[in-house]
């Protein structure tokens, strides 16, 4: 609940400030099937984005947001949710201020929300997150990227 009422205040406090924001390429939902490929893209703007790691971050309904993994600024490392590995790939490209995922092989759990989020510093960190599950305890988000669901 507390994470849920600090990135809604959060969202809330940058609608008024649009001068950062993340915006998922394109908005809107996907119909997949099991076995299929989700591909999304989020383009970044108002920010230096070669400066900022960058997250995914998914939510199923009436679930807690759910932090799958990142790529550092200059795309050198990526780290993914353990339940995740070898099903997710994350790229980016600075020159374009373009970040990518792509996770194969779908199943009905990765029916969600995906969000993009950008680093609250220019540093390379992880969110805190419980090893067992997998589910963020704190993270800090900008602007979800409209929501693509899959």
């Amino acid at each position: 609940m507390k994470i849920l009422l600090s990135v809604f205040l959060l969202i809330i406090s940058l609608i008024g400030f649009q001068c950062q924001s993340l915006e998922s390429i394109p908005a809107g939902s996907a119909v997949k099937k099991p076995g299929e490929t989700l591909s999304l893209s989020c383009k970044g703007s108002g920010f230096n984005f070669g400066s900022y790691g960058m997250h995914w971050i998914r939510q199923e309904a009436g679930k807690a947001l759910e932090w799958i993994g990142v790529i550092w600024n200059d795309a050198s490392k990526t780290v993914y949710a353990k339940h995740i590995e070898g099903h997710l790939e994350i790229t980016r490209d600075n020159s374009k201020n373009m970040l990518y995922m792509k996770l194969t092989g779908l199943s009905a759990q990765d029916s969600a929300v995906y969000y993009c989020a950008r680093n609250h510093s220019g540093t390379n960190m992880l969110p805190s997150c419980t090893k067992s599950s997998h589910r963020c305890q704190e993270c800090i988000f900008t602007r979800p990227a409209g929501g693509a669901t899959a």
